[in-house]
């Protein structure tokens, strides 16, 4: 990753903040597990942004005083014991190189920088990430602002959640990249399912053959946990047992992505366990990738973002009308019970307030239309990610095959 993307980020913030002030950001920490072990650490996805860091307990802090910029990254001091057991800390110049950030100073320094700053500059104001999507999450910067409240009442409090949500938003080039390549990797593993599923395995079975695609492409996370659901399990949105049998005769929904330096890809196909579609199946499947197809059309810049999905259920309630399934539009809800898009990036489902607003050019997100009916036992969705360009959209994982043809013939020839 070239550093000098990661400047470009920092100057966003640094032209947004006001003068007198300083910046805030946290790495973040790996929380308790069981016992002496804690969960997988995952940097904040805020401070990755700004720095390419991924360790634990860094801290970034920026000064704007009159125009001019000052960083400084705060990191944990080597530790000889440490890292015998769990692998050496970053050193100063690793810093340097990965951030672009010259001034590198320790953690156990920073609340005597901090307070330096503050004074000498004569700080008004500092912003923080606020997010609290989990009420538990991110607790150090609240901790922090407790601490200021009570030492610098005069100092004015300001969330920089949303100022770079607002950045991540829109993709830069580099972000793009990272995301197709994601994407290729989730390519690989859910061919590679293809090719080995059959009638009568676990759903875990099946699944085991994308995870291996993806460990072998070196991927240390996935995007999210893996949705393997056959049968009537695919009528559960969010069904993660994967433990069920997948049926001769049953289709299976794989709701998978990888991550690539941690940018996620977010694909599902759903493809029959023998091979061959039914003739049920084949004319829900179809409506699916029609109102698929639907929405792609209309993506193009300036469209709301919230009119997609009632262009899709527009289009639903024709099309379930014709085959009998509902009568009126009020009863494609017992079929069809979440949206057609979120945003893709850092996050799965990534940052920003895209709900309110309207479709811009560099925009990455999701199309995942799809019909879940539990009495016939089929549930399905195709999703692919597309980027927004000047007229119209990308399909970024178009290379992945979705038509009923396309995958009977890739099957058949396992």
């Amino acid at each position: 990753m070239n550093k000098e993307n990661f400047k470009v980020n920092r100057k966003k913030l640094f032209n947004d903040m006001a003068n007198s002030s300083i910046s805030i950001l946290y790495s973040g920490y790996a929380p308790k597990k069981i016992g002496d072990e804690n969960y997988q650490f995952t940097p904040l996805r805020n401070f990755y942004y700004m720095t390419g860091l991924n360790r634990e307990n860094f801290i970034l802090l920026q000064c704007k005083k009159d125009d001019v910029l000052e960083e400084i990254v705060f990191i944990e001091r080597f530790d000889e014991i440490k890292a015998k057991w769990v692998g050496k800390a970053l050193l100063k110049e690793e810093v340097v190189e990965i951030s672009g950030i010259k001034n590198v100073k320790y953690i156990d320094e920073f609340e005597e920088v901090f307070s330096s700053i503050i004074f000498n500059k004569r700080i008004e104001n500092i912003y923080m990430d606020f997010e609290n999507r989990n009420f538990q999450a991110n607790l150090q910067p609240f901790e922090l602002a407790e601490k200021i409240q009570k030492k610098y009442p005069y100092i004015k409090l300001i969330n920089s959640y949303d100022i770079i949500a607002n950045y991540r938003l829109i993709k830069e080039k580099w972000e793009i990249e990272n995301i197709k390549k994601a994407i290729e990797i989730t390519k690989n593993g859910i061919y590679s399912m293809m090719k080995n599923a059959k009638p009568n395995m676990r759903e875990y079975e099946i699944e085991a053959y994308f995870d291996f695609e993806l460990k072998k492409a070196g991927v240390r996370d996935f995007a999210f946990k893996s949705i393997a659901a056959s049968g009537e399990n695919a009528t559960i949105l969010h069904y993660v047992d994967n433990d069920s049998v997948a049926f001769d005769g049953d289709l299976i929904l794989f709701d998978v992505g990888a991550q690539f330096k941690y940018y996620n890809g977010d694909i599902t196909r759903t493809f029959p366990v023998n091979g061959k579609f039914t003739e049920k199946q084949k004319l829900i499947y179809n409506i699916v990738l029609g109102g698929q197809k639907k929405v792609i059309e209309n993506i193009k810049p300036n469209v709301e973002f919230k009119k997609l999905n009632e262009i899709l259920k527009e289009y639903y309630v024709e099309k379930l009308k014709e085959i009998g399934l509902i009568k009126d539009k009020e009863e494609l809800s017992n079929y069809y019970y979440h949206g057609v898009s979120h945003m893709l990036g850092l996050e799965t489902h990534d940052v920003g307030r895209h709900n309110e607003g309207v479709l811009k050019e560099n925009m990455v997100f999701t199309v995942e239309p799809g019909l879940y009916i539990k009495e016939w036992g089929i549930g399905i969705r195709i999703e692919d990610n597309v980027v927004v360009t000047k007229d119209g959209c990308e399909v970024l994982s178009k290379d992945i095959i979705k038509t009923i043809d396309e995958i009977e013939n890739f099957m058949a020839e396992k």
